[in-house]
Formats: C-alpha cells, structure tokens, sequence
C-alpha cells in the first residue's frame, strides 16, 4: 500500500511538473552590429507575442514560454551560428530569427536544418533565401526583395527620378537588392549611373563616395545598412555636396539615422516591409498600450514571428521540433477562423478545441510555396524629421 501511495504521489508530481514546463524559445538578432539601433524593438515585440501566449493560459493547457537571446551581430557568420548553436544547446524548441540575410542563411544551413529546428525571420529578405534548402526549417514574415526591389524602383520613378547611383552592402541582402532595384528602375525608364559595391567597418568611406559622385545622377541609392557603413556613406556624400537626395533600402530605415544626420536628410525616402491594414492598427494600438512604437521597423514582423511559432505548437499539441516544423504552414495559411494581433488566446483555444486557425497578424500574414511572406511595403518619407508613412505599395 504504502508504495502504491508513493507511486501515485510521484505520478501526480510528474503531471504537476510537465503542467508548468517552460518552453524555451531563442530570440536572435543583431545586438552588436550594423543595425543595432532596430532590434532592440524587434526583440521586444516578439516578447510581446510570446507574454501574450503565456499570459492566456491556454498553451498546451498553462505552459509558459522563457526566451533565451543570442546576438547574430548582422554581419559575422561564425558568430552567428556559434550563438544560434548555443540556444540550440540550451534546449530552444524554436527560433525567431535571425536578422540580416547573410547570417540567417548560414545559422539555417549549419543549425537549423542539421537539427531541425525552425527558424523565422522577421527581416532577412534576400531573394536566394527563398530557395535555400531548408527541410521546411527556415520561414520568414517579411517578403524578398525579389519584390521590394522592384517596388523602391518604382517609387524613385514615380517620384520623377531618371538617374540615380546606387551603393550596396557587399553581402547577400545588399547584393539581391540591388540586382532587382537596378534591373526595375532601367526597365522603367531610368538609368543607373554606377552600381558599387561598400564594405563595412571601414572608417573612412571618402573614396566610395568620390566614385559615387564622378557617377553622378539625380538622386544616391544606399541600399546598406543605416548604423554602419550606409549612414556614414550618407553623411559623407553631405558632407561633399555629392548628393542632396537619397533612395534608402529597407535596412537604411530607421530613427537614429535620422537623428544622427539631421535636417539634410528631409525629403529622402525609401520603402520598408509593412501594412496599413485592420491586423497592422490593431498591433499598434497593442503595440502602444505596451509602451512600444508599432510603427518602427520590423517590430511587426518580429511580433507575427514569435505569434507563429506559439500557434504552431498548439497545433501539433506539443514543444516537439517536428511537430512545430510540420503545423507552422497550418495556422499561417487558410482556411481558418482568423487571428489578429492580441487574440493569440483566442486562437490558442480555437486550436485546441480541434478548430482550423488562419493567423493574419499584424502583417496579412499568408505564406508561398518557399515559406516567404507575400507582405506589402509603406513607401516612406523624412519629414519633420522623423521617417513618415505616405502609403502601402
């Protein structure tokens, strides 16, 4: 009788113990780096979504998530895979993540697809992600710049644009961009004076900008990275009366850019994953009432992220690796009730109760064939000194 009773007792300590299991889940982004000054708000609005789903709950019946971070530093692919095969080590179920192409392709290749794991992104959009191989590890919930190039072409032409000079980050991301941008803006009409390629860490970027200004044209396309070397490219072509006006990348989008360099920035505009939707005010307004900026790049995108992975696992009823890769394309895609930003805890219940589930979020969230997020773009301005939406493209 008496190890009967001790056995029920372990028992019911085990269910006990497995009913208030944390699930980790790894954050990793670019802490250090080229972008710095963005993902601390990325970071913060995937928390906001995992807080939310742990908050309701209903995930796997009262198990919360704890989140692991890890620093992909944007540019440096050793480390980024040496800190990615840490939270793998830590016992992560899942990734949001990583940032910049470069390091995101090879954190999917040398972790994620070695030990199945799955991995979204909120931000790297080079084209030659969307068909890395990835055994169905490696999603994203901005869409490639296969269609944001083409979309920052056509803006700089409507905006009377005929010549521009461009300048890339030497990587995966800045080199797609460009392709796409420079191919759309000629097939408009236009004409690209120079398409030059630029380093990071350099000090001094003098040279670059000699070459960009012997190229001429109406307006300097910097399609790099606003912390690092595209801000300094920027300040630089100022600085020598080069150019007045700038076409600014996805990765050029961001307050401190502005902050740093000042009025000479008003009128300079560029493009940015987003959406004006009913999913997108209801996440600013979520947003806001966290004491978060909704609005600022990529936090969106952060936030549907770390929304998926949570509703993949309720999907497949388990933390289990296999089973999140296998049901994230079922509660991202229709049919389904749908789900909007601040109703994970209603999306959870609907999947638990066995119900189909389409998460919209706060980007319209629909994935293709490659696990890439069809998305829209804000053609964005500086105005007042702050970057300002004009409309969705």
């Amino acid at each position: 009788m008496k190890k009967l009773l001790l056995a029920v007792i372990v028992s019911l300590s085990t269910i006990s113990t497995a009913a208030l299991a944390e699930i980790k889940v790894g954050i990793i982004l670019g802490f250090t780096g080229p972008i710095e000054s963005l993902t601390p708000a990325m970071r913060d609005g995937a928390k906001l979504a995992f807080q939310e789903a742990s908050d309701s709950g209903n995930l796997l019946g009262g198990e919360t998530f704890t989140i692991l971070e890890a620093d992909s530093t944007c540019v440096d692919a050793a480390a980024a895979t040496a800190a990615a095969e840490g939270l793998v080590a830590d016992g992560v179920a899942a990734i949001m993540g990583a940032d910049c192409s470069g390091v995101t392709k090879a954190i999917n290749a040398s972790v994620a697809v070695p030990n199945g794991i799955l991995m979204v992104s909120p931000s790297a959009t080079s084209p030659a992600l969307s068909k890395v191989p990835d055994a169905g590890t490696f999603w994203r919930t901005a869409p490639s710049d296969a269609k944001g190039g083409q979309i920052l072409a056509q803006i700089a032409l409507d905006r009377g644009l005929t010549s521009v000079a461009i300048t890339y980050e030497n990587s995966d991301y800045g080199k797609g961009l460009s392709e796409v941008f420079a191919a759309a803006f000629a097939a408009g009409g236009g004409t690209v004076t120079t398409n030059d390629p630029h380093e990071n860490g350099k000090g001094d970027y003098s040279a670059e900008v000699g070459v960009l200004a012997s190229a001429g044209g109406d307006a300097l396309a910097v399609l790099g990275y606003l912390d690092q070397a595209g801000g300094k490219i920027v300040q630089g072509a100022l600085d020598s009366g080069a150019f007045d006006l700038f076409v600014l990348g996805d990765g050029m989008i961001g307050q401190a850019l502005v902050d740093n360099i000042g009025s000479d920035l008003e009128g300079s505009f560029g493009s940015v994953p987003g959406s004006t939707s009913k999913g997108a005010t209801k996440f600013n307004d979520l947003a806001a009432a966290n004491g978060m900026d909704g609005t600022a790049p990529y936090v969106a995108q952060s936030y549907d992220a770390a929304a998926l992975i949570a509703l993949a696992i309720q999907s497949g009823g388990s933390a289990d690796k296999t089973s999140i890769l296998t049901n994230i394309l079922k509660v991202g895609n229709a049919p389904g009730v749908k789900i909007m930003p601040g109703q994970l805890s209603y999306g959870l219940q609907m999947l638990a109760a066995g119900e189909q589930i389409d998460y919209d979020g706060a980007t319209d969230v629909e994935f293709n064939v490659f696990g890439d997020a069809f998305g829209a773009f804000l053609e964005q301005e500086v105005s007042g000194g702050a970057f300002t939406t004009v409309k969705q493209r």
